[in-house]
């Protein structure tokens, strides 16, 4: 009887394993992010508000980094992308997907369960039928350019129609012509290359991703500009945007002071005397128009705050 019982969990244990070698289930997700206490999609990946979201397009890239060092967070930056589309920085939810060199057994199994799951397409299409506005499709594509190109100028039609939004691909795309058209597109790659898509294979949906020197989770809010790519873990991204603007803040201070010769160089670049403390306290009251926090926010970062 026991031995029995025991092939019976293996059976069982088999079905759950096939049944979500595409897509991590909402639990799983929840799971893998614990420390997320705010609002999740549907998927279970983290929602990080609208309102961090767009204050994070300001942060740069050096601010965000050295924050998440203090943090403990060592590897969430990647550099030396090719930018269809660049200038303004791009920020978004991440929908991760993992890529695979292709093994025929494992890609037969992943094709047969996507058809039973009444995906469309070829599998590099089932994440855009995932986005939601403001994600970001993310993929570890594992650097592959000559016929590793993800998506074409179709595909990135579809993906801005459903995100509003653009990708960061550790891999290549093709017609990047086509791509560059779309008004309001943007995408982070590592080439472009006129082949199509082969000996590649779907490794897994919202799942961890390694984006070449970053680990990327779900629901991560990736911060997009010219220098990289920086990926903030959910629970952080409100410590990464206060702080950087809280820096900002203190470095137009004391350019403005340098500039009318109030302090100088070696004043402002040491630790704040209590005199240009209350000169900077005084200069917030004077310019309520530079915050681009709530005066509220402030206050209360300043409490927490050791100069």
């Amino acid at each position: 009887m026991k031995k029995y019982f025991i092939l019976s969990l293996m059976v069982i244990g088999q079905h759950l394993t096939i049944g979500q070698i595409i897509q991590q289930t909402r639990d799983q997700v929840i799971a893998m992010t614990p420390l997320w206490k705010g609002e999740r999609l549907a998927d279970g990946r983290p929602f990080v508000p609208d309102r961090l979201m767009e204050r994070l397009k300001n942060i740069s890239t050096e601010e965000s980094w050295q924050i998440l060092r203090n943090e403990g967070y060592n590897n969430q930056f990647e550099g030396h992308w090719d930018i269809i589309n660049p200038g303004e920085s791009m920020v978004g939810r991440a929908l991760t997907v993992q890529y695979l060199p292709k093994r025929t057994d494992y890609d037969d199994l992943v094709r047969a369960k996507g058809k039973t799951e009444g995906r469309s397409g070829n599998f590099n299409s089932w994440p855009i039928d995932l986005l939601k506005p403001g994600d970001l499709y993310i993929a570890d594509s594992f650097g592959k350019e000559a016929d590793g190109t993800l998506i074409g100028d179709n595909l990135g039609n579809s993906i801005y129609s459903k995100s509003k939004n653009g990708v960061v691909f550790y891999g290549s795309v093709r017609d990047a012509e086509g791509l560059e058209k779309i008004q309001g597109f943007k995408a982070w790659v590592k080439g472009y290359d006129p082949s199509y898509l082969q000996e590649v294979m779907l490794g897994g949906i919202n799942i961890p991703v390694r984006i070449g020197r970053m680990t990327v989770l779900p629901g991560d809010a990736l911060l997009a500009r010219k220098g990289g790519v920086v990926a903030i873990p959910a629970h952080l991204v409100e410590t990464v945007v206060i702080n950087s603007e809280f820096i900002q803040l203190r470095d137009q201070f004391g350019h403005q002071m340098l500039k009318e010769g109030k302090y100088t160089p070696g004043q402002i670049d040491s630790q704040w005397t209590d005199e240009i403390k209350t000169a900077f306290l005084k200069w917030l009251d004077q310019n309520p128009g530079k915050l681009p926090m709530s005066r509220q926010e402030l206050d209360d970062f300043m409490k927490k705050r050791t100069w």
